[in-house]
């Protein structure tokens, strides 16, 4: 385990921004932390990152409890933290930028040089590092924050909105580098209204609502426990004889048409296994199958499938 929260609260006046919230994510993990406006996952970021403190609660980073004060900055090493929006100079080059902030963790020479170039390769801005940062695009300025972010090698990584305002290009090429990331064995939480780009790649999700932790689990549990498949079945002819075949298993339901000839779509609620079993047995029944898949909904469905739930 390499982050924990402990009862992590934090209160602005009679505003309860964040209650009471208990976290845990494994090392190595992608944790996407998901809700509406208003539901703090900011806060909690910022809390994670010891950019605020809390109202009470605890955060440990392995075995060592975060502290504010005199202890802060040398905890503050191993995090490293791309708020929504982080503000850049303007005025500095892309490499004069990256060494400042270098030299800010006190990265000595020559190992602060080749840190430089391996962050530059990572966020494809090598061809850019001699640009001033007021000539980036949008998306070279948001992988530039990244850069700064992980220049120190940190072993907790947090981002906040990292895709928001961004086009489809830019978002999977900061996709492509939040895997190559995780790859590397870097533990990361991220935040994101864009529900697609966190299920390419994370690995658990935490669902936040007025600062509650209201939901965390591993998304390939997740996907188990709510989400609904629907088997597509096509065949070269006699679709009722499929129809039929269907209707007699008890984990095939909502039969009905498809958006092919010869297609039917159910409901299917069986395990992997169940569903292997399933083809296996039309094949020996000789029914002459064309087409034969799942579809499964995203994580988006899940998530409004699970907010109705708890307000109706």
């Amino acid at each position: 385990m390499l982050l924990r929260t402990v009862a992590l609260t934090k209160q602005f006046d009679r505003h309860l921004a964040i209650d009471a919230v208990n976290l845990e994510i494994r090392q190595g993990e992608v944790y996407g932390l998901i809700g509406p406006n208003g539901a703090g996952k900011t806060t909690l970021l910022r809390l994670l990152a010891l950019a605020d403190e809390p109202t009470s609660g605890s955060i440990f980073l392995g075995d060592d409890r975060l502290r504010y004060g005199a202890n802060a900055p040398q905890q503050k090493r191993r995090l490293g933290f791309l708020p929504d929006d982080y503000p850049l100079y303007d005025d500095l080059t892309v490499r004069d930028y990256l060494d400042y902030v270098a030299r800010l963790y006190r990265l000595k020479n020559p190992e602060r040089s080749h840190r430089i170039q391996e962050v530059l390769a990572l966020v494809q801005l090598e061809s850019k590092q001699g640009a001033l940062i007021n000539t980036l695009s949008r998306g070279m300025r948001q992988r530039l924050s990244l850069a700064q972010s992980v220049l120190h090698q940190p072993s907790l990584l947090l981002m906040d909105e990292p895709v928001s305002g961004l086009d489809p290009l830019a978002r999977s090429q900061f996709r492509t580098i939040v895997k190559q990331l995780q790859a590397e064995g870097m533990t990361i939480v991220i935040s994101s209204h864009i529900l697609s780009d966190l299920e390419d790649f994370c690995s658990s999700v935490g669902i936040m609502e007025q600062g509650r932790l209201v939901e965390s689990a591993v998304l390939s549990e997740l996907y188990d426990r709510l989400s609904c498949q629907h088997l597509i079945i096509s065949v070269v002819s006699n679709v009722e004889r499929l129809a039929q075949f269907l209707g007699r298993h008890s984990s095939i339901s909502q039969i009905e048409n498809g958006p092919q000839p010869n297609t039917l779509r159910a409901l299917f609620t069986g395990t992997t296994l169940e569903r292997s079993e399933l083809l296996r047995s039309a094949i020996a029944l000789e029914i002459p199958i064309t087409d034969f898949h799942v579809t499964q909904e995203n994580l988006e469905s899940i998530f409004l499938k699970m907010d109705y739930q708890r307000t109706a």
